[in-house]
C-alpha cells in the first residue's frame, strides 16, 4: 500500500513545499516514521489517509516549512504564502490534486469536515486574488487546449498562446515570455513537451511549469529532476485552478531531464 501511494505522496509534498528536493526529503522522513512505528499505517481503517496523516505530523513538527527561496521570485512567492489562512493551502492540495474527501482531509490535518471545506474555499479565494499573469498552453488536442485556456482566463490570467508542437512552443515563448507554462507531455509531432519546456527554460529559467499527463507515475520516479506541479488526465477544473494558483505562488520550477 505504501509503495503504490509513494509517487502521490511525493507529488503532494513537492507542491506543498515548492520544490522536488524539499518535498522528497519530507516524503523520506515520512517513510522513516512509518518504519519506526508500522502501526500508524497497519492498524488504520484507511491506510492512504494514515500515510498522509503521518506526513503532516512530520512536516508540522518541523514547522511546516517551504523550500528556501533561491531567487527573487521564490522569495516573493513565499512572502505571499505567509499571508494565507493557516492550513488552507494544504486542504486545497489534498482535495483538488490528491482527491481526498473533506472528511478525510479533516482526519489528515486534524480538523473536522466543515472546517476542511472552509479552508479549501479560503485558499482558492486568497490565492487567486493574489497573483495574475500570462500563461502559455502547450497542448496538441484542440478541445483540451481550449478548455484549459478557458479555465485559466476565467481565473483572471491572460493566455499568451496555444502551441501544438515543440517548435511552436519555443517560438511563442520567445515572442511573449509567459509567467507560467501549462504543458502536455506528448505533442502533435511526437515531440516531447518536456523537451520543449527545457528549451524554453534554457532562455528563461524563472518560469513555473505545470505538466498534464495521463501517466503521472512515469514522472514521479525519483530518478531524475521532476516537476513540482503535476496534474492527471482526465483533469477537473478545480485541479487546474489549484495547480495554477500554487505554481504562480512559487514561481520556480526545476529543469527536467527529457
Amino acid at each position: 500500500m505504501v509503495a503504490s501511494q509513494l509517487p502521490y505522496l511525493r507529488r503532494y509534498a513537492r507542491a506543498l513545499t515548492g520544490s522536488q528536493g524539499s518535498g522528497d526529503r519530507y516524503a523520506v522522513a515520512t517513510l522513516e516514521a512509518v518504519l519506526a512505528d508500522p502501526s500508524a499505517i497497519a492498524g488504520a481503517s484507511d491506510p492512504r489517509v494514515a500515510l498522509f496523516r503521518v506526513f503532516h505530523s512530520v512536516w508540522g513538527s518541523s514547522g511546516a516549512p517551504v523550500a528556501e527561496a533561491e531567487d527573487r521570485l521564490a522569495a516573493r512567492a513565499q512572502a505571499h504564502l505567509a499571508t494565507l489562512t493557516p492550513n488552507s493551502r494544504e486542504a486545497l492540495l489534498l482535495h483538488s490534486i490528491e482527491g481526498f474527501s473533506l472528511a478525510q482531509i479533516g482526519e489528515i490535518i486534524d480538523t473536522d469536515e466543515a472546517e476542511a471545506g472552509e479552508l479549501v474555499n479560503h485558499a482558492l479565494r486568497e490565492m487567486e486574488a493574489s497573483v495574475a499573469g500570462r500563461v502559455l498552453v502547450i497542448e496538441d488536442e484542440a478541445i483540451i487546449a481550449m478548455d484549459i485556456s478557458g479555465i485559466v482566463e476565467g481565473m483572471g490570467h491572460k493566455v499568451t498562446g496555444i502551441a501544438r508542437t515543440h517548435a511552436g512552443a519555443v517560438e511563442l515563448a520567445a515572442r511573449d515570455k509567459p509567467d507560467l507554462i501549462l504543458a502536455d507531455i506528448q505533442l502533435a509531432d511526437n515531440s516531447s513537451g518536456i523537451e520543449a519546456v527545457n528549451e524554453i527554460l534554457g532562455q528563461f529559467d524563472d518560469i513555473p511549469v505545470i505538466f498534464v499527463t495521463a501517466f503521472p507515475e512515469r514522472l514521479l520516479t525519483g530518478d531524475r529532476p521532476e516537476p513540482a506541479f503535476l496534474i492527471n488526465k482526465p483533469y477537473t477544473e478545480e485541479q487546474v485552478r489549484s495547480a495554477v494558483s500554487q505554481a504562480m505562488f512559487f514561481a520556480s520550477t526545476e529543469t527536467l531531464a527529457a
